[in-house]
């Protein structure tokens, strides 16, 4: 996106995510996913934010605070021959700087910072991208608040099913596990949704006025 000043001669030129940024995210998740695993690369893209999730995550002698710094350096490869192809494509350096490249790449460009997560077990490994704060289209402006569209499709699917998972929200909603949460919080912040019980084996409470 270019936009120009009027006291100014230069303009502002960003991206709503960086390309080398994406190509680095692609190719981490293709070089360090399991083989052994059936579950394929998954990427989303939204209005807001960029994602992608792979399985399994990151090896456990990389500390999940060293890679959020881009300081990780991995002691393990599962993939040597893949790595040794993508190399010779000129798409990575084999010196574990693909998530210090990322997150040079998403400060140059004046984005807000990538997030990384993975559980204890390491079962799997998402890394998103948030869009850049100003990447936002006349189109989008003109339309319905994409966040409040997807709080009120959450809504109608816990009326018909107390309970319903964020994974079978994310499907029917089409956005991201990490959008469905970060929604079904806002809800809970303004008193309209309740969680009872546990994560596992709980369900939603609806507490909207009659």
């Amino acid at each position: 996106m270019v936009i120009k000043h009027a006291d100014r001669p230069e303009a502002e030129r960003f991206w709503n995510f960086p390309q080398a940024a994406i190509e680095e995210v692609v190719v981490n998740a293709v070089y360090h996913r399991s083989y052994e695993i059936r579950e394929p690369i998954e990427v989303r893209i939204s209005p807001e934010d960029l994602v992608a999730l792979s399985f399994p995550g990151p090896d456990h002698s990389i500390k999940m605070d060293d890679l959020r710094r881009g300081k990780a350096v991995s002691r393990r490869y599962r993939n040597r021959r893949i790595g040794e192809f993508l190399k010779e494509l000129d798409l990575t350096e084999g010196r574990s700087t693909g998530i210090s490249k990322i997150l040079k790449k998403m400060e140059a460009n004046g984005s807000p910072k990538p997030e990384f997560e993975s559980d204890e077990d390491r079962i799997y490994f998402l890394l998103r991208l948030p869009v850049h704060p100003e990447a936002v289209t006349p189109e989008l402006e003109n339309s319905v608040d994409t966040s409040e569209k997807t709080s009120e499709k959450i809504l109608q699917e816990i009326r018909k099913r107390h309970d319903v998972t964020i994974a079978e929200l994310s499907q029917i909603t089409g956005v991201t596990s990490h959008s469905v949460e970060r929604n079904i919080k806002k809800l809970q912040d303004a008193g309209i949704l309740e969680r009872v019980g546990p994560n596992k084996g709980g369900h939603w409470k609806l507490k909207e006025k009659s």
